[in-house]
């Protein structure tokens, strides 16, 4: 689907603001209420906006602790890495998982709440995964940007 200029102006405003009233992200993009309100449901329907959530900040809640790790899987074979996959998606501490290209396979996003918890990660859970050759984990020190959507343009 092609994005028209209203459509980019709508993704913007809702990029910044998910939770603006109708109303007001009408009197934004210079549109009434109802032509507003059907163009996001159109961008609903077709699958352009996905979903609406709340932004967390991980160390309120908890998890003092992120990470990035690299995995690399023993074999490439389309089944091993689909089994991979499937595994991961049940690990309620790994929030992203990446297949990716270059050295590693994939790249996971983890929070946990301490140290401690990410070695009892490694150690009883990740270690456990099916396939898994090489694991390395880049501790995230600051967090200096992190954007939940990409730029509408």
């Amino acid at each position: 689907m092609k994005l028209d200029k209203t459509d980019i102006m709508i993704l913007n405003v809702l990029r910044e603001d998910g939770r603006i009233p109708n109303t007001e992200l009408a009197k934004k993009i210079g549109l009434s209420p109802g032509p507003t309100l059907e163009r996001m449901k159109k961008l609903e329907r077709n699958g352009t906006i996905t979903g609406y959530y709340a932004k967390l900040d991980a160390e309120k809640i908890g998890y003092g602790v992120q990470t990035f790790v690299e995995v690399v899987l023993s074999r490439h074979k389309k089944d091993n890495i689909l089994e991979f996959m499937e595994a991961v998606k049940n690990i309620p501490e790994i929030i992203g998982c990446y297949h990716i290209t270059g050295k590693a396979d994939f790249l996971l996003k983890v929070y946990v709440e301490n140290i401690k918890d990410y070695e009892d990660f490694l150690l009883h859970t990740l270690s456990t995964l099916p396939g898994l050759q090489h694991v390395e984990t880049f501790i995230v020190m600051r967090c200096v940007k992190n954007e939940p959507n990409p730029p509408v343009k």
